[in-house]
């Protein structure tokens, strides 16, 4: 077996994954390598939302009785967690959403409804970058539309890095907002915070951050990030699905308007007006996802018990290792950076010219779930000149027997396909 330094001792921290134990076509043994489009989930989590939903499911807050006190401490419990988890100033500035695409919404809507001076018009301009998620593009095209407000983005480099060159000519006195991921999905690429963050606040803009990738891999601290809003989501880390987090600063959140009108996100309501309630609460219309919050600060739990630090420093070796023998594979081209430096967990690539769906439809066939297409990624695969491309991505369980299983099914690709 490939010992490498850093590396936690998986075979301890997988005996708490069950679906890792999976055999599949044929008595195969699972190889999950598509962590970054949702890891998997710890028995620590199942049995905390088993336990929520046997013992204490009720509605929150408004309820005296004893299992919606229980479940309100639960949930607002989580929030403590999921603040400590990020170094938030107040638990209040944490937001609980259905995923981060929903989080980012909710601040393009805000700010598309906001008075001064935050209000986005037609008058101002929105910037962003090529190696967006989906998510981190749309909401924003949607924003430019309705207000006429421009967009604007940084484009790529060769080697899959955001191009800064002509910062000051992108981030602008007209600029009112800069959203862009710390991860790429993609490319694997981690940005360059500090630089972006210092332009857009030398202008005043407001900085959105996407840290789907980076919250679940990395020691995350909003405050050292100096952005004004972080998104992020809990199935990518070990949580369960239909959960996301916002955070944003608490004198932003007091003055934006809600996205969503409905119970609980109020103060007072007549026939003729109505007033909110302070945030978190005015952003958390309607009732909210209390089970999935619950286990989102499961999986904070189970995180932080293991280490952030040590989980980065784990997944940086195997990242590392992938490269070098991915780089190895004949035909065999990598879509981002080719180092492990300044990278995250996911790796993306071609090889020759096989279609990506056949490679994970090849791979798959030998147990190895990796992801294919453009990774709701699509600007990148047309900056690149390709349709699309195979992920491979990794997380706290990961090994490097797994990263030889990857080559060798690899080999089978292109064995099979001559």
């Amino acid at each position: 077996m490939t010992q490498l330094p850093g590396l936690l001792d998986t075979e301890a921290i997988r005996k708490d994954f069950p679906i890792l134990d999976r055999l599949v076509h044929d008595g195969k043994k699972l190889v999950y390598l598509d962590n970054a489009a949702t890891s998997q989930t710890p028995r620590q989590v199942l049995d905390v939302l088993s336990e929520y939903y046997e013992v204490h499911n009720a509605n929150v807050h408004r309820g005296v009785h004893v299992l919606a006190e229980e479940a309100t401490a639960l949930y607002e419990g989580a929030r403590d967690k999921v603040a400590a988890f990020i170094n938030a100033p107040s638990r209040d500035e944490v937001i609980f959403t259905k995923n981060a695409s929903e989080s980012l919404n909710l601040v393009a809507n805000m700010l598309g409804w906001a008075d001064e001076p935050y209000r986005v018009d037609s008058d101002t301009e929105i910037v962003i970058t090529e190696m967006e998620h989906h998510s981190n593009i749309v909401p924003w095209q949607l924003l430019s539309q309705r207000t006429g407000a421009k967009l604007k983005w940084f484009g790529l480099t060769d080697d899959g890095r955001l191009d800064l060159s002509n910062i000051d000519e992108i981030i602008t006195e007209k600029t009112k907002v800069v959203s862009f991921v710390l991860v790429s999905n993609i490319l694997g690429t981690v940005n360059p915070v500090e630089a972006i963050v210092r332009r857009a606040q030398q202008v005043g803009a407001l900085v959105v951050i996407d840290a789907s990738q980076a919250a679940p891999h990395m020691t995350m601290d909003v405050q050292a990030l100096q952005a004004d809003f972080v998104a992020f989501t809990g199935h990518k880390m070990c949580g369960p699905t239909g959960i996301g987090v916002l955070w944003g600063r608490q004198e932003l959140l007091e003055d934006l308007p809600p996205f969503l009108g409905g119970g609980e996100m109020i103060e007072t309501v007549s026939m003729h007006s109505s007033t909110y309630a302070p945030a978190p609460h005015k952003f958390e219309a309607g009732t909210p996802p209390i089970a999935q919050a619950v286990g989102l600060g499961a999986a904070v739990d189970y995180l932080t018990s293991i280490g952030m630090d040590n989980i980065a420093r784990h997944e940086h070796a195997v990242t590392e290792y992938a490269v070098r023998r991915l780089l190895e594979v004949p035909d065999l081209r990598i879509i981002g950076p080719t180092t492990a430096e300044d990278r995250g967990a996911a790796i993306s690539f071609t090889l020759g010219d096989i279609h990506p769906h056949d490679v994970g439809q090849v791979l798959d066939e030998e147990g190895i779930a990796v992801r294919v297409g453009h990774h709701c990624a699509r600007p990148v695969c047309l900056r690149y000149g390709i349709p699309a491309t195979t992920r491979a991505s990794f997380y706290l369980y990961s090994t490097p027997a797994e990263v030889d299983a990857l080559v060798e099914g690899l080999e089978h690709v292109r064995n099979f396909f001559g």
